[in-house]
């Protein structure tokens, strides 16, 4: 997908959902009452998440920068970029099992304080004993670890809070997917103006905050759910220790072969990936070096990447009110390849500010509707009790060729060039975005009720 990635689904037989219960006493609420709490956890759920991605935002813009201002070059910014996003792959997985058996609330928590003392430690040893390349690499791959983790929690415990706030579901999808356009809007510019204003390094101390008030909205507004169960457990993993040994293996492996069993989850993790490891060369190092050596620096990448998430807002907003009347598959398909051609091209031309100003729009429009799409066939296709390690390993398949994507495209530049690196990649975007057209298992991808009718 585009920098982030969404995941499939399943129909299956409904289970209790974890994040359902909207206080932790059993005691039952007035409808009234009961609907208004969810409404306001729903909102703070959103507002979490977009604080959240705010600082990686600005993490992605202040490391480069950094890299670049110790005399670093494009190699060393794609390996800089790599260790930020492998840690997805391994912590998708194990993440996502964990986030099934310690509890939704509770992992985003945990996975907010640790990710925000890990961005921190980067300023304070900047700014005191030093922080040579391995440290920052060290500390990249920690703060990576759990933002997936982070990130699953809080989508797991979307449709709850969207039932009882009365919410459609495609609604919350697109409410939390424009929750990261915004942040990408406003975290562009915030990052822009502090890596010009204050330098690279202070601006991580602005970082860490966003996930500290993340972590304290989702503590003090976000209710605590029920114990999460797998499911209907058997008898004999009611024991916490037998329950323990089981856990990790057996839930990972029925995770993996879920997905690997469904033919739409496979397509879209395989044309994800592939999506995804060339928005990663383009990125997390063409465009910084591009913005860098043509453009004048982190000013101009600010308005580029704010542009793309303001017209992915909009983009987001507006789809939201079309979504269960378009066709899910053209729309996708189409909607994607204008994302990632289009711009691409410009680039590779050599465009002037402006042209890429207006192709970056275009860009961010169209990729308004893909997580919503995405998003929502997800959470239709994957049962209740298995998400959170369903979307972890999806994710973790979405993002495995984003650090060797960040790497290429460190190697391309310092090899054949800015314009030819842009190129190749328009090319290969378009011609995998337009797969979907031609059909197969990825017309499981529309609603039940157009399958309904196309069979009838």
């Amino acid at each position: 997908m585009t920098e982030d990635a969404p995941a499939p689904d399943a129909v299956a037989s409904p289970a209790p959902d974890p994040s359902a219960s909207s206080t932790g006493t059993g005691a039952s609420a007035p409808p009234e009452t009961s609907g208004r709490a969810a409404r306001t956890a729903l909102s703070a759920l959103v507002a979490a998440h977009a604080i959240s991605q705010t600082g990686n935002v600005v993490t992605a813009f202040a490391v480069p920068f950094s890299v670049l201002a110790l005399g670093g070059s494009g190699v060393e910014i794609g390996v800089a970029a790599a260790f930020a996003t492998a840690p997805v792959i391994i912590g998708g997985p194990l993440g996502g099992v964990v986030v099934d058996r310690v509890g939704h609330r509770r992992a985003a928590i945990v996975a907010d304080v640790v990710s925000g003392a890990s961005v921190l430690a980067m300023p304070v040893l900047a700014l005191t004993v030093g922080l040579p390349f391995w440290a920052l690499l060290t500390l990249l791959f920690v703060g990576g670890l759990l933002d997936a983790p982070g990130q699953t929690a809080r989508r797991v415990m979307l449709p709850g809070l969207t039932e009882r706030a009365g919410v459609r579901i495609e609604r919350s999808v697109g409410l939390i997917d424009g929750s990261e356009r915004l942040a990408k809007l406003l975290g562009a510019s915030l990052a822009g103006l502090l890596v010009a204003a204050v330098g690279p390094v202070p601006s991580l101390f602005v970082n860490a905050a966003t996930f500290a008030v993340s972590a304290a909205l989702t503590w003090l507004f976000v209710p605590a759910p029920a114990p999460v169960r797998d499911g209907a457990p058997p008898a004999d993993r009611t024991d916490p220790a037998d329950a323990a040994r089981a856990s990790w293996w057996s839930d990972l492996v029925e995770g993996a072969r879920f997905v690997a069993r469904d033919p739409l989850m496979r397509l879209i993790v395989g044309l994800v990936m592939i999506t995804n490891l060339l928005d990663a060369a383009r990125g997390s190092t063409l465009l910084p070096l591009y913005a860098n050596d043509r453009l004048g620096g982190a000013a101009a990448l600010g308005l580029l990447v704010a542009t793309m998430g303001g017209c992915a807002l909009v983009g987001n907003v507006a789809f939201g009110f079309v979504a269960h009347r378009v066709p899910r598959r053209v729309t996708f398909a189409v909607c994607f390849t204008l994302a990632g051609g289009p711009a691409s091209v410009a680039y590779a031309l050599g465009a002037t500010l402006p042209v890429l100003v207006g192709t970056t729009a275009l860009a961010g429009l169209a990729a308004g509707a893909l997580n919503p799409i995405l998003g929502t066939v997800e959470l239709e296709r994957t049962p209740e009790h298995m998400r959170g390690r369903v979307f972890g390993l999806i994710n973790a398949g979405a993002w495995a060729g984003i650090p060797a994507g960040a790497l290429l495209g460190g190697l391309a530049a310092d090899t054949i060039g800015l314009g030819v690196a842009f190129g190749a990649v328009a090319v290969v975007y378009t011609a995998v975005t337009l797969v979907p057209l031609t059909g197969g298992s990825w017309r499981l991808m529309e609603r039940a009720d157009e399958l309904r009718r196309r069979s009838a």
